[in-house]
């Protein structure tokens, strides 16, 4: 039996849910008025099944967002502080909103790891957050569950997810600017740029969320293979861990790791993929991207890959280069409908 789906802890414990509705009048199950009563999922704050599908089909629900104080100003756009909730976590980041004619098309960006003990507010893709929002996008980049202002995490499992809390928080940031309505703001059009860890969160929202986003650009991206991040990574995971006691080895349990992978599931995907990599990257084997880039292409999909010789894991000398080509695909695949 595969470990991975036997392995929880009980929704009561890992998630907070949201009363069903009950009010069931008669044997044929409908109510008085005669409509029937579906019982909605539970309003899960971890996933209680660590798969890429179970991220698929989970109840999200980004509410409650909120421009805050204004932290920066300039001719080109306004910098918000601002909070939401994701999945009933409150959740804080930033907001850069252009001045000027809106309404602006929405970029999220998915920051790389920086440790929780030292991350700030907004702190991660400073450069991107400047330069696409004085080229006419609204930015918004999410502080992760457990950094900055943002709510900690109530997984206690210590059980390696491969950014799946992370998607949550992600894809419930555009549900919940969608949901707030702002005159700036056309959250119908929506591009997404990942950097490392955050180009698996990125992935992971392109393979179980293929509807939500409608642009992805990938920057040096983590692998598709949740397998190979755990083993580079593991020895940074804390002596808690209990990801091989759940799941196993790749070896032992291939389905488990399959299930958790956005490898698994890149037929999914819908959207155009930009693709990053420079060769002199030291903390992302440059080869996770050729990688990458062949298995897209095998399947079909919409992907360019740029490499930049000589580049390290955050680009200097071709940087500009790359924001031109990012913009430019920006633009065109989040252009309004005709």
């Amino acid at each position: 039996m595969t470990r991975l789906f036997g392995f929880t802890l009980g929704l009561l414990l890992l998630t907070a849910c949201s009363p069903a509705s009950q009010n069931l009048a008669g044997k044929d199950g409908t109510s008085g008025s005669g409509a029937l009563q579906v019982e909605e999922p539970a309003l899960e704050q971890v996933p209680s099944e660590l798969s890429i599908r179970h991220f698929g089909a989970m109840r999200l629900a980004g509410t409650g967002f909120t421009l805050g104080d204004i932290l920066a100003t300039n001719a080109a756009y306004t910098r918000y502080a601002i909070t939401y909730r994701s999945n009933g976590l409150l959740l804080s980041g930033i907001m850069n909103i252009p001045k000027g004619e809106g309404p602006f098309p929405l970029v999220v960006l998915n920051h790389g790891y920086i440790a929780p003990a030292v991350y700030t507010q907004g702190r991660g893709l400073k450069r991107e957050q400047d330069y696409l929002a004085r080229h006419g996008f609204a930015v918004l980049h999410p502080d992760y569950r457990g950094h900055a202002g943002s709510d900690p995490s109530p997984d206690v499992r210590e059980v390696y997810d491969a950014g799946l809390e992370y998607s949550m928080d992600s894809a419930n940031a555009i549900l919940a600017v969608r949901e707030a309505r702002l005159p700036q703001v056309d959250a119908r059009r929506v591009g997404m740029l990942g950097h490392s860890l955050g180009g698996g969160v990125s992935l992971n929202i392109a393979t179980a969320r293929p509807d939500l986003v409608s642009a992805f650009v990938l920057y040096a991206p983590v692998h598709a293979d949740a397998w190979e991040n755990f083993t580079r990574w593991r020895s940074e995971r804390d002596q808690e861990d209990r990801t091989l006691e759940a799941l196993g080895t790749r070896s032992e349990h291939p389905e488990a790791w399959d299930a958790l992978s956005s490898l698994t599931f890149l037929r999914a995907i819908t959207a155009p993929i930009l693709l990053f990599q420079g060769t002199a990257d030291a903390d992302v084997p440059p080869e996770w991207a050729t990688f990458l880039d062949a298995k897209l292409r095998e399947l079909g999909k919409d992907v360019t890959f740029v490499t930049y010789e000589g580049e390290k894991h955050e680009f200097i000398s071709q940087w500009e280069d790359f924001m031109r080509r990012t913009t430019a695909f920006l633009r065109e695949n989040l252009k309004e409908n005709e």
